[in-house]
């Protein structure tokens, strides 16, 4: 999230498709995107300082429900034929289920009373539940967009198609082990460190590039992203065992 502001608040932008506006033109859109970049960057920030870290998170989980819902989801209800709304879809919902555990877990006893299901227990397990909704999105990309998928497989890998079905399925088996409760905390770890492998061998690289893409930027810390909210989706099981059956959600 800091990352992510740092390049809005450089480049007086939103993060290209990943924030997509639907609305063109969009009144006041660089102040829009200076704020939103500025949320991004004091809330990243924020948590990592004990004394704002509840504040951070209750921040950013507003921000990215907000961007879940008013960049993503009006392109589903859209075009829901298109797999790639899916994905768009799939990928910040991600991001949000990573940020609404730690607004769930340090949400006050007041506040679990008044919110029910958003804080508390309640709120983690509806995000573990949103971020197993978001696997088929991300996973069934890879089938659908087999080609444009293995072009970003690094060119020193071999059977670079073999690369983009195998962690598509590897994405649909992580959902089906959450959501059925087969060894949920394995299958919520090795999703987040495929998530984080893809990130490293295919975003990484490109960030050394003269000079600067902001794509590559972008794309490398909405996939960090991505991955963050896998491992903090998966340190929500630390307490079950790796191989635990039938220990649903």
């Amino acid at each position: 999230m800091i990352g992510l502001g740092i390049v809005g608040l450089i480049e007086g932008d939103f993060a290209l498709v990943w924030q997509r506006i639907p609305i063109d033109p969009l009144p006041g859109r660089e102040a829009i995107a200076y704020a939103s970049a500025a949320v991004e960057l004091a809330g990243g920030i924020g948590l990592l300082i004990a004394r704002t870290h509840a504040l951070a998170a209750r921040v950013l989980f507003v921000f990215i429900a907000l961007w879940l819902v008013l960049l993503k989801l009006p392109a589903v209800l859209r075009v829901p034929q298109m797999e790639a709304t899916w994905l768009g879809f799939g990928e910040i919902a991600a991001i949000l289920a990573g940020a609404w555990i730690p607004f769930a877990a340090d949400a006050s006893l007041q506040q679990r009373r008044r919110l029910t299901f958003l804080a508390g227990s309640a709120g983690i397990r509806c995000a573990r539940w949103l971020f197993i909704a978001s696997l088929p999105m991300i996973g069934l990309s890879h089938f659908v967009y087999a080609a444009q998928t293995a072009a970003y497989v690094p060119q020193w890998l071999p059977f670079p198609l073999g690369w983009a079905y195998l962690t598509g399925a590897g994405s649909l088996a992580a959902c089906l082990g959450l959501a059925l409760g087969v060894a949920p905390r394995l299958a919520a770890t090795l999703e987040a460190a495929m998530l984080g492998v893809i990130t490293a061998l295919v975003w990484a690289p490109g960030l050394f590039a003269l000079p600067p893409d902001r794509t590559q930027w972008t794309g490398f810390l909405i996939s960090a992203a991505i991955a963050c909210g896998a491992w903090t989706v998966a340190d929500t099981y630390r307490s079950t065992r790796s191989l635990a059956v039938h220990s649903p959600p």
